[in-house]
C-alpha cells in the first residue's frame, strides 16, 4: 500500500521531454504525483524523465495490473506527457471513472492516419494520403497521385522523425524503404509508412488546453524549416504570432473543430497546422504539452504557459472556466524558440562554457538547453531529436532577435567539443 498522504495525486504517463514541466506545476498546486512508465524500459531515444520528483513509479505490464497499482492512490486525473503515453492515458483514466478523453477515438490521436481521415469524415480540410506496408503500392499511389512532391513518413512518430519530402518515385521507394525498415524515436516497428500530398504554404503552431470542450489557446507560432537536399525538413526557428495576426484566428478556429472531432476536450494538445492556398490542413495533433514549453519564458511573451493552465484544467477547473476557458493568450514580446542544426558528427568530449555562456549573454537570450552531453554522439541534424541547442528569445523588436540569432548561427558548432577524428 501507498503511505498515506491528504494531498491529491496525479498520474502522468511517459513524462519525456517537455512534460518535464508538469511535476513541478502539478506540485504548486498541491498535489503528488505518480510515474506510469508504457514501456518496459526507459526509451533510449529521449532523455529519461526525473523520477526522483514522484511519489511512486509504476512500469506498466498490463492494464488490470496498473490500475490495481494506482487504485489505493486515489488520482484525481491522468494525464499524458508524451505521444506513446496518450492511448495509456485514455484507458486509464476512463476505466478509473476521471476526466478523459475516453478510448472511442485513442488511436485516431496516435495514428496520422486515422487522425487524417476523422477530419476528413468531419468536412475539414486534409491531405489526401495512403498507407501500406509494400514499397511498391507507395510508389504506385504518388505516382497516381501525379503531383509531386509528397511526403513520405511514420504512421506514429513525432519530432521530423522519418519525415522525407520525395519529388518523384524514385525518392518515394528510398523513403519508404527506410521509414519501413525502421523503427519510430518511441522503439516502435514502422510495419506500415504514409504517404501524402503535400501541402503547400506556411506550418503553424498552436497550443492549447481544454476542459470540457471548452479550450485557452496559449500561443500560435510559425515554423521556419529548413528543406536538406536528402528531403528531411529539419526545425529551424519558430516565432509566435500575435492572437489576431493572420492567419492566427482562422487557424485557431481550424484546430477547435479538429480537437472536437479527435475527441480532445480535456488536457493540453499540441497541434501542427498548414495555412496553404484553401486555407489551414492539419499535419498532426498530440494530445499532450508542446516541444517548446518553457513556463518562464511562455509567461513572459504569452502571459501563461502551457504546463501551468494544464495543472489548473485538471486540479481547479472551477477557476480555468472562469479565467482561461474561450480566450487566448496577450503577446507581450516578439519571441523565437530557435533549434540548431549541425553536419558535425563525432562524440562530444566536452561543453565550450565560454562558447555557451557567451550565446546565453546575447541581449534577447531568454534561456539556452544544452541537447548533448559529454560522451554522447552528435550527429548531423535530420530531425528535432538530432538539433543541438534549444535557444529561447525574446526582445521588443524582430531586428534585435535577427541580430542575435545571426550571431547564435556563428557560435553554435563551436558549443561542443568533439574528437578530432570522428568529426567531418
Amino acid at each position: 500500500m501507498p503511505p498515506s498522504s491528504d494531498r491529491p495525486v496525479v498520474v502522468l504517463v511517459d513524462a519525456y521531454t517537455s512534460a518535464k514541466y508538469l511535476p513541478p506545476e502539478f506540485g504548486a498546486l498541491g498535489a503528488d504525483l505518480v510515474h506510469v512508465q508504457s514501456t518496459p524500459e526507459l526509451m533510449p531515444s529521449m532523455p529519461a524523465p526525473d523520477l526522483s520528483v514522484y511519489r511512486a513509479t509504476i512500469v506498466h505490464e498490463d492494464v488490470e495490473g496498473t490500475l490495481a497499482r494506482l487504485r489505493p492512490y486515489a488520482p484525481v486525473c491522468v494525464a499524458a506527457g508524451q505521444e506513446p503515453g496518450v492511448p495509456l492515458a485514455d484507458v486509464l483514466s476512463e476505466r478509473l471513472g476521471l476526466t478523459t478523453n475516453g478510448t472511442a477515438l485513442s488511436q485516431a490521436r496516435r495514428d496520422k492516419y486515422r487522425m487524417i481521415e476523422v477530419l476528413r469524415e468531419a468536412g475539414l480540410h486534409c491531405a489526401d494520403q495512403f498507407k501500406a506496408g509494400d514499397v511498391e503500392a507507395l510508389v504506385a499511389w504518388a505516382e497516381r497521385a501525379a503531383d509531386y512532391p509528397v511526403v513520405v513518413k511514420p504512421l506514429r512518430s513525432a519530432a521530423g522523425d522519418g519525415v522525407f519530402v520525395c519529388r518523384d518515385a524514385e525518392e518515394v521507394r528510398d523513403a519508404a524503404k527506410a521509414v519501413l525498415a525502421s523503427e519510430t524515436i518511441y522503439c516502435e516497428a514502422n510495419r506500415e509508412a504514409l504517404v501524402q500530398s503535400y501541402l503547400r504554404g506556411v506550418e503553424y503552431v498552436v497550443d492549447t488546453v481544454s476542459y470540457a470542450g471548452r479550450r485557452y489557446v496559449c500561443g500560435v507560432w510559425e515554423y521556419q524549416k529548413r528543406l536538406l537536399p536528402s528531403g528531411r525538413n529539419i526545425y529551424d526557428r519558430e516565432r509566435l504570432l500575435a492572437a489576431d495576426e493572420h492567419p492566427a484566428p482562422e487557424l485557431i478556429d481550424y484546430v477547435d473543430r479538429a480537437l472536437a472531432a479527435l475527441g480532445v476536450d480535456f488536457g493540453p494538445a499540441h497541434a501542427e497546422v498548414m495555412w496553404t492556398p484553401g486555407g489551414a490542413a492539419l499535419v498532426e495533433v498530440g494530445a499532450r504539452i508542446g516541444g517548446n514549453m518553457h513556463p518562464g519564458f511562455h509567461d513572459r511573451c504569452a502571459g501563461a504557459n502551457q504546463a501551468t493552465v494544464t495543472a489548473l484544467a485538471y486540479l481547479d477547473p472551477g477557476r480555468f472556466m472562469r479565467g482561461y476557458a474561450g480566450r487566448r493568450y496577450a503577446k507581450r514580446l516578439e519571441a523565437v524558440c530557435c533549434t540548431t542544426s549541425t553536419t558535425l558528427s563525432g562524440v562530444v568530449e566536452a561543453v565550450d562554457h565560454a562558447v555557451a555562456d557567451e550565446i546565453a549573454a546575447l541581449e534577447t537570450v531568454f534561456g539556452l538547453d544544452l541537447k548533448i552531453a559529454p560522451g554522447e554522439r552528435i550527429r548531423p541534424t535530420v530531425d528535432l531529436y538530432s538539433s543541438t541547442l534549444r535557444i529561447f528569445m525574446c526582445g521588443r523588436d524582430m531586428d534585435a532577435v535577427n541580430r542575435d540569432y545571426a550571431r547564435i548561427e556563428e557560435l553554435k558548432d563551436r558549443v561542443y567539443r568533439i574528437r578530432d577524428d570522428e568529426c567531418r
